[in-house]
């Protein structure tokens, strides 16, 4: 199903639900500014188009919402994946003709090349830290990744969640591009800058996510 076929405010429910994962028909309600009447509505037309799920809460005191929406694997797929199949065709023809040392030179160069084109258009290291990983961010929503960033409270760290990975099925067949894709943040953050991975989409995450702190 084509996205153009979902109205604007259906849409909307499903970015949102992409974003902060499982939630209740009234903390959707609540972040879109609806009525709840009007998000069950939504909800209920995904559903019947398979986009949805509701999925049961586990009682936990009075007031706790009996039951979560999230997204179906055919809503998943409406978010962009950069060529999925076409990537890991690739990739595969590259380890049979180069073996997996070649393979992983190819990644390096990517990274590389990556890095190159950040440090040339993303702030520089005398720049601010938030004002770099902000604009990280906004670099990695251009590149399909649906990123915000977020401050820790009480501390100097900023954790920057990727809500969405356009190159999964690729990284499923070449987890090297997960790792140099850390490589690239940590070079373009520089020496100063602690990078950790601390939430990774395959390795049974809801989403990528990296705490970003003074080192």
């Amino acid at each position: 199903m084509a996205t153009s076929q979902l109205t604007p405010a259906k849409r909307r429910v499903l970015d949102l639900l992409k974003r902060i994962g499982p939630a209740p028909a009234s903390e959707l309600a609540r972040r879109l500014d609806l009525t709840d009447v009007a998000v069950r509505q939504h909800l209920a037309a995904l559903e019947d188009r398979g986009l949805v799920d509701q999925t049961p809460n586990p009682p936990e005191g009075r007031g706790r919402p009996s039951s979560a929406w999230s997204l179906t694997e055919t809503a998943h797929e409406l978010f962009p994946d950069r060529h999925g199949d076409l990537t890991v065709s690739l990739i595969q023809a590259t380890r049979r003709a180069l073996g997996q040392e070649g393979l992983d030179r190819v990644v390096a160069q990517r990274g590389a090349q990556q890095l190159r084109e950040y440090r040339k258009t993303l702030p520089a290291s005398s720049a601010p830290l938030r004002k770099r990983v902000e604009a990280l961010a906004r670099q990695r929503t251009a590149e399909g990744y649906m990123a915000e960033v977020r401050k820790e409270r009480g501390t100097d760290s900023f954790l920057l969640i990727e809500h969405h990975c356009p190159i999964c099925d690729a990284a499923r067949s070449c987890q090297g591009l997960c790792a140099a894709e850390l490589d690239v943040f940590r070079g373009y953050l520089g020496r100063a800058v602690r990078v950790e991975r601390i939430e990774h989409l395959l390795s049974d995450g809801e989403r990528c996510a990296y705490r970003i702190e003074p080192a």
